[in-house]
């Protein structure tokens, strides 16, 4: 089991790793800049190239079964999900099979409303129950690939 962090504008780095540090699981921390990151001896930092998807290109290449990773980008959920791997957004929002399709239309549709103009893309303000949430998910996530779920 190995957890892989989107780093690049991730709000639960300091979560992600109070968990991967209660259960002893390797974090690797995925940017396209160096980053100020949690100390521990469990994180591994990747600095990939700059250019579009490298950091989300180089998680899709090494993840597989029974790792996780935590993004806000719902293509690279997919292609960890295709991957056999279990896919959390920030805001504790887990990735299933069943809810990818819908979470890509609805970005498409997005995109679609702020290139018309009909929408200007305002994101909600990340919260502390976010951060709750998430930290549950993330426990959830560690305990259902223990059992074999």
């Amino acid at each position: 089991m190995h957890i892989f962090i989107d780093a690049d504008a991730c709000p639960v780095k300091e979560e992600a790793l109070k968990v991967a540090e209660r259960h002893g699981i390797a974090i690797t921390f995925v940017s396209n800049a160096w980053m100020r990151l949690p100390q521990s001896p469990l994180v591994q930092r990747m600095i990939v190239q700059e250019g579009p998807d490298a950091a989300d290109n180089w998680i899709a290449e090494r993840i597989g079964p029974g790792d996780i990773c935590v993004t806000q980008d719902i293509p690279l959920a997919g292609r960890c999900l295709k991957a056999g791997a279990r896919a959390i957004g920030n805001t504790g929002k887990p990735f299933t099979d069943a809810s990818i399709g819908m979470a890509l239309a609805m970005r498409e549709l997005s995109q679609h409303l702020r290139e018309t103009g009909e929408s200007r893309g305002f994101n909600a303000a990340f919260t502390r129950q976010d951060r709750s949430r998430f930290l549950e998910a993330m426990e959830h996530a560690v305990q259902a690939i223990k059992r074999g779920q």
